[in-house]
């Protein structure tokens, strides 16, 4: 879909540029594919994630998930076609809570 990202990023902002409502439909996204930890809290999956980009709410999908739950992938590409939500390619390096411990990812850097 975007080359390059090992992610692509569904925006809270319609094609025409509105605002997407409800304000936590994101985090509504993503606790479909939440799971009880050990310690009992909830978690987001590792492979979708609510975040805020530029003051829009987003959820981030990784790329992964079409070949882990190709169901559940195409459930989120729907929602974001039948809501028509812009989508963009996320990042290309590795978000910090992916980096390795005591090191900050900067593209093109080789790995320690």
């Amino acid at each position: 879909m975007f080359h390059g990202s090992p992610e692509i990023v569904i925006q809270g902002v319609t094609e025409i540029g509105h605002t997407f409502r409800p304000s936590d439909w994101a985090e509504r996204l993503c606790g479909m594919m939440s799971v009880f930890g050990q310690d009992r809290h909830l978690s987001y999956s590792p492979y979708l994630k609510p975040i805020m980009a530029g003051g829009i709410r987003c959820v981030v999908v990784d790329l992964r998930l079409e070949g882990l739950d190709p169901d559940a992938f195409r459930f989120l590409l729907g929602f974001a076609r039948d809501n028509e939500l812009k989508m963009r390619p996320g990042r290309k390096e590795k978000r910090p809570e992916e980096a390795p411990a005591g090191g900050i990812v900067t593209p093109g850097a080789a790995p320690a």
